[in-house]
């Protein structure tokens, strides 16, 4: 074997072994542009709130978080993604304690969703999130036959539950395995509402539910849940004010998103100057750095509502391009899920980029009025180490599935036009 044939083995391995660049890229372009307009919306706040009047003090933490980030994510990327349901297991048991722990931290105006060591704060309900996709990954890998199956379940309840109701009732063993990782979900859900974190119950409901279909769970279930959940949340919109587990800002934010009159100066002025600023864009922008509602009118622009300025200094095209752009990661994503190496792979693949969607859009119709104001973030743009530190930690989950996946991975010039040469070939 010869030199030359020895190094297009090795080439021809390290192409096959190595991460998706074009998700790499799009990626890397997305936290580009977030990071700038983070820099763009914060820098007057920041100097306004700041004991040193440091106007950069948001962006340089949200930055040095992101090259944290993405050490991570390559460290991720580089880690056999079938190791991950070890951790899976372990790493569910660390997120419910967590979980607990924040509920027994100091509060702050009844709210607990931080926990503190030392100067680091961080958000368990983000870790929670990530572990509930690959724990779930890899419960509905494991168990796809049971989900699935149509027999009557070997459960001991299920079996006596047959007999007493005379063989009329039968729990199939893919409606008992359907609800036990539902049941999971809703625990972890449950103890996310217990830290008043309406936002994140939302998302750790919606990624149950994502997974759970993804497992090829039964459709009526799904159908049924549906028809629960409409209905449950048409109660909640027109009886809110009788529902004592409701908190009273929830109340007041389900009120002032009924009434656009409520309370301008109050409930209703985060939601009103977000829609000034998205207004007042236009189509083609005030230009980058050019917002007038950054100035302390919609309230911690680098927060939940960034989106708000992005629209305000990009206008309508610059806008539609950023979620254009997470349109197209999630789709890239997507391919590298459908072609990945087994199961497993596909479940976390889909799971990390259809909650990053979930995100997006949840995101986005709080800032434009279309749901209730609930405190979700941008992915890549909100200001936040946790979630910023998750994101790109699942990511790198993605990276890792699409190093074994069956695609190409690598476009180059001289790649394209050795494909043509072999198609001339051929015919």
């Amino acid at each position: 074997m010869n030199l030359t044939k020895i190094k297009s083995m090795l080439k021809d391995s390290w192409i096959k072994n190595s991460m998706d660049l074009p998700f790499f890229l799009i990626l890397l372009l997305v936290l580009s542009i977030g990071l700038v307009m983070l820099l763009s919306s914060s820098y007057f706040y920041a100097f306004y709130n700041t004991s040193n009047n440091n106007s950069l003090h948001y962006f340089t933490r949200q930055f040095g978080f992101a090259i944290l980030g993405l050490v991570v994510m390559y460290a991720i990327s580089k880690f056999d993604y079938h190791q991950l349901k070890f951790l899976s297991t372990l790493g569910m048991g660390i997120s419910v304690l967590l979980l607990v722990l924040v509920l027994l931290m100091p509060s702050e105006d009844g709210i607990r969703r931080w926990i503190s060591i030392g100067p680091v704060q961080f958000q368990p309900s983000e870790v929670a999130k990530f572990m509930l996709i690959l724990y779930l990954a890899r419960g509905l890998d494991k168990d796809y036959r049971k989900l699935t199956s149509s027999k009557l379940s070997e459960e001991t309840f299920a079996q006596r539950l047959y007999e007493m109701s005379g063989k009329k009732i039968l729990l199939t063993q893919g409606t008992t395995t359907l609800f036990y990782y539902l049941f999971i979900v809703v625990v972890i859900a449950g103890l996310v509402a217990l830290e008043s974190h309406l936002s994140g119950t939302i998302l750790v409901m919606g990624i149950g539910v994502i997974m759970l279909w993804l497992g090829e769970g039964r459709a009526r279930w799904f159908i049924i849940g549906a028809i629960v959940a409409v209905l449950a949340v048409t109660i909640v919109v027109l009886e809110y004010e009788n529902i004592p587990l409701l908190r009273d800002y929830m109340a007041e934010r389900i009120q002032a998103w009924l009434d656009k009159d409520f309370e301008p100066m109050g409930a209703r002025w985060q939601t009103n100057q977000s829609l000034y600023a998205i207004g007042s864009g236009g189509f083609f922008g005030a230009g980058l750095g050019n917002s007038k509602e950054k100035y302390l009118y919609v309230s911690e622009p680098q927060n939940d509502f960034i989106f708000a300025i992005v629209c305000e200094e990009l206008g309508f095209i610059g806008a539609a391009g950023i979620l254009i752009l997470f349109g197209v990661l999630i789709w890239r994503g997507i391919i590298i899920g459908m072609r990945a190496k087994d199961r497993f792979g596909t479940l976390i693949a889909f799971g990390m980029v259809l909650h990053l969607g979930l995100q997006v859009a949840l995101n986005v119709a709080v800032v434009t009025d279309t749901l209730p104001n609930t405190g979700i973030g941008l992915p890549f743009f909100s200001y936040g180490g946790s979630s910023m530190l998750i994101c790109l930690a699942e990511m790198g989950v993605v990276l890792s599935v699409s190093r074994q996946a069956n695609m190409p991975k690598v476009y180059t010039f001289r790649n394209s036009k050795k494909r043509k040469a072999t198609r001339s070939s051929e015919a």
